[in-house]
């Protein structure tokens, strides 16, 4: 039997207490969904069943003895009918496209206790945790300090930790609303940079009402991003959830992007920004004179 890829959405993912049961597996792609519904079975992990919402998760290589490993922690068992989740084929999103995976589904009903709106198990021991303090990746307008004075919330944003590098990733502007483009983060193998904050959870409740998490505009996720070569895991940052062509961005929102990240990020990501917005259509002239306003 060859190596296969296996959809993972719980404990066995990245930075929890079950991903060692994966040993050396290659990691292919950390974001990943399906359609499901994702519920709490209050022991500790979490448990998929059939829907229309989105669960998300990542998906490895793994080899028939790893497989055979995550059989037995999920209780699966070929061929026995009171398996605890039950393994099936299907496949499955992700930035680059749709990729078949195996993954497992919950079979009792007693595992289906509490409903996980966001579909993701790391953002919901996140936001139930409610920390006091914890780390937020800015790659947009978030960068920019004078929006947070605008609207009255900049004392949150006062402890930038300074540059943060989010590697395999590369930032374009696939949110698309009236007047263009908005920025999104793209597992693509690229590279973007932004500022890392220290933020209090009032901050945090701020920035899922800014990004419309709830009108479902961006999903909260949570990335390893690195600082002055320290590697911070689970950073919370927010990524697009239905990503569109990548569109010019008004003036405006480039603007606070180009001046927000200049005193953190480094020059020729700066460089890159600007090039960036004069392949969607910016001319040299304009790209320069944002600065200047």
């Amino acid at each position: 039997m060859n190596d296969v890829l296996l959809f993972v959405y719980g404990t066995l993912r990245k930075n929890e207490r079950n991903h060692h049961w994966l040993g050396n597996s290659k990691l292919v792609t950390e974001q990943a969904w399906l359609n499901g519904e994702l519920y709490d079975t209050y022991n500790g992990y979490p448990a998929l069943k059939e829907g229309d919402e989105r669960v998300y998760g990542e998906i490895y290589r793994v080899s028939p003895t790893i497989l055979t490993h995550v059989d037995m922690l999920e209780e699966y068992k070929e061929d026995r009918d009171d398996n605890l989740y039950r393994r099936y084929h299907i496949d499955i999103q992700t930035d680059q496209g749709l990729i078949s995976c195996l993954y497992y589904t919950g079979q009792h009903s007693s595992l289906f206790q509490e409903k996980i709106p966001s579909g993701d198990w790391k953002v919901h021991n996140f936001m139930k945790t409610k920390p006091i303090e914890s780390l937020y990746f800015a790659y947009g307008s978030c960068m920019d300090l004078e929006r947070f004075q605008l609207a009255g919330v900049a004392h949150h944003f006062q402890s930038p930790l300074g540059k943060g590098t989010l590697h395999g990733y590369s930032m374009k502007y696939q949110f698309v609303v009236h007047d263009g483009g908005r920025g999104d983060i793209v597992e693509d193998g690229g590279k973007t940079e932004g500022v890392v904050y220290r933020l209090p959870y009032d901050a945090v409740e701020y920035l899922y009402q800014r990004e419309g998490v709830i009108p479902g505009w961006y999903r909260a996720a949570l990335v390893d991003i690195e600082v002055d070569n320290t590697l911070y895991k689970d950073v919370l940052t927010f990524i697009v959830k239905d990503k569109q062509k990548e569109t010019r961005p008004p003036a405006h929102y480039a603007r606070e992007i180009l001046r927000g990240s200049l005193p953190y990020v480094s020059p020729d990501y700066h460089q890159a920004l600007k090039k960036q917005l004069v392949d969607l259509g910016f001319t040299d002239e304009q790209v320069n004179s944002l600065l200047k306003k």
